[in-house]
């Protein structure tokens, strides 16, 4: 498989982006080594897609998953989750008790690794049947949920209170469950209503 030519000018427009949107958020972060955590799955994913496009070259909602997914954790960097002026908004539109931004991050923590996983389950043919698959890219979300889960609860360990920022619970004492449960959703999501646009793009790229 080769990377199409209508890729190309897309992943050069996403790659400059997300380039701008990491100098912008670490000009002046609201804590730098929060910010230093929080973007620190986009500082590592952009090299591994650049050095494995031409080998593995993805399909283009894959590229605009990992895309969204990082300019979501660009800006939660920024202003901590529990600071986002979006999620302020949201908050006082559905008369929320706190700022629900961290929740949209954990959404698209399950929706991206979903369709991710898809491909490479998929490409490699490691799953058969349908409902194996769709099982199997579930598993692995919530796996990669609760490792997720798992580093945040070792920060918290040896930071100390200066884990608060990163952790983002706004003292809510089922934070935990509930980004898993929201990971849970996005990953139906993705299967549910993305299904059938990923088929079609992956009959293009073989």
């Amino acid at each position: 498989m080769t990377l199409t030519h209508s890729q190309t000018p897309l992943l050069v427009f996403m790659l400059a982006a997300t380039a701008t949107a990491l100098a912008l958020s670490g000009w002046q972060p609201y804590d730098r080594l929060t910010w230093l955590m929080e973007v620190l799955p986009v500082l590592i994913a952009v090299p591994i897609l650049w050095l494995t496009y031409k080998k593995f070259p993805l399909t283009t909602l894959i590229y605009w998953c990992i895309f969204l997914h990082g300019l979501i954790l660009i800006m939660g960097g920024t202003y901590t989750y529990a600071r986002v002026p979006l999620g302020f908004a949201v908050q006082e539109w559905f008369d929320l008790a706190r700022n629900p931004y961290d929740k949209l991050g954990h959404f698209f923590q399950g929706f991206a690794p979903a369709l991710i996983a898809r491909e490479i389950l998929i490409r490699h043919q490691i799953v058969k049947g349908a409902k194996m698959l769709a099982f199997i890219i579930v598993c692995i979300v919530l796996a990669i949920s609760a490792t997720y889960e798992l580093i945040e609860w070792a920060a918290a360990v040896a930071m100390g209170q200066g884990a608060d920022e990163f952790l983002g619970t706004q003292g809510d004492q089922w934070d935990t469950q509930s980004d898993m449960f929201m990971a849970l959703i996005g990953s139906l999501c993705a299967l549910a209503f993305f299904t059938r646009l990923h088929d079609a793009q992956l009959r293009k790229l073989a």
